[in-house]
């Protein structure tokens, strides 16, 4: 009997042993994914610039979200409308006229934008030349060089076409000796100050920006014409990106101003806030298109 109760504490005791050693070797469950969203960035600026603006808020937005932001800075305006689906964006900041385009084609959805110091959340675009230049008025851009930004916006390009049409110039091909696309709004400054060209074309917000910085903007160039305001770069999403993501990332940006690490971010990035944004306050960008007999359907925006 003693040996057999000996048996059975042995018997209960390596059980127990087991019965430990599999209850700590156990692995833990495997988190899931990580959820990323990518981020499309129109060329404003050169794309060393671009990167300097908004990591920062991108990593603000990953942190706050949960989520990782990755970016993506594309070569040229009407990349941004082709790639969106191709290269699988989540969402990106778009410029009033890429936005028009995109909803049309995409049906993208606009969430917010940013607000500047002065509580001012659009642009408008603007002609300039050289002030020592003897081009005053349209009659005296006959024959002389101008340098667009890119067809797929609205100051770089519309602008430029309405103030034409305004004045009678069917074809700005034949009234003009050359035309040319920079790419970036802060290349079309640069060229006509650099008298790489006679004529530009570009946004208010980015001469604001080089102003600030090079006093020669400011000093050596002259506004011949300015458009309506129409809203500042916005960030939209794709038309089928999760409710709850979408709300997420609307309500953070929405409350960045009432965050102090927000507020760095938002100083970095030439903004006091963003604001709400919808289809509606892109109307005056819809009109213009329809000034000028621009068909969003079928128009052609790629630069020649």
């Amino acid at each position: 009997m003693p040996r057999m109760n000996k048996i059975l504490i042995s018997v209960f005791l390596c059980m127990a042993i087991v019965m430990g050693c599999t209850e700590t070797e156990t692995e833990p469950e495997p988190k899931g994914e990580e959820t990323t969203l990518l981020l499309g960035l129109i060329p404003e600026h050169n794309i060393f610039k671009q990167l300097e603006l908004y990591e920062p808020f991108a990593d603000y937005l990953s942190k706050k979200m949960g989520v990782k932001i990755k970016l993506k800075v594309l070569t040229r305006y009407g990349n941004i409308i082709d790639n969106f689906v191709s290269a699988g964006f989540d969402a990106a900041f778009f410029g009033s006229f890429t936005f028009t385009l995109a909803h049309a084609k995409l049906g993208i959805e606009p969430i917010a934008r940013p607000e500047d110091i002065r509580g001012i959340s659009t642009y408008y675009g603007m002609i300039f030349v050289r002030k020592d230049s003897d081009i005053k008025s349209v009659r005296d851009m006959k024959g002389k060089s101008f340098a667009f930004v890119d067809r797929a916006t609205t100051a770089g390009y519309l602008l430029p076409l309405a103030f034409f049409k305004e004045h009678g110039i069917k074809d700005y091909k034949t009234f003009l000796k050359e035309t040319y696309f920079t790419g970036t709004h802060e290349d079309a400054f640069y060229d006509v100050l650099n008298k790489k060209v006679d004529i530009g074309a570009a946004k208010n917000t980015v001469y604001d920006r080089l102003a600030a910085a090079d006093s020669r903007v400011k000093n050596e160039l002259i506004i011949l014409k300015r458009s309506p305001d129409v809203p500042r770069n916005g960030l939209a999403v794709r038309k089928d990106l999760d409710d709850s993501i979408k709300n997420k990332l609307k309500e953070t940006l929405l409350n960045m101003h009432s965050d102090p690490e927000g507020i760095k971010v938002l100083k970095n990035f030439g903004a006091q806030r963003f604001v709400e944004t919808t289809v509606d306050d892109y109307a005056g960008v819809y009109r213009y298109t329809q000034e000028i007999g621009l068909n969003l359907a079928t128009y052609h925006y790629w630069n020649d």
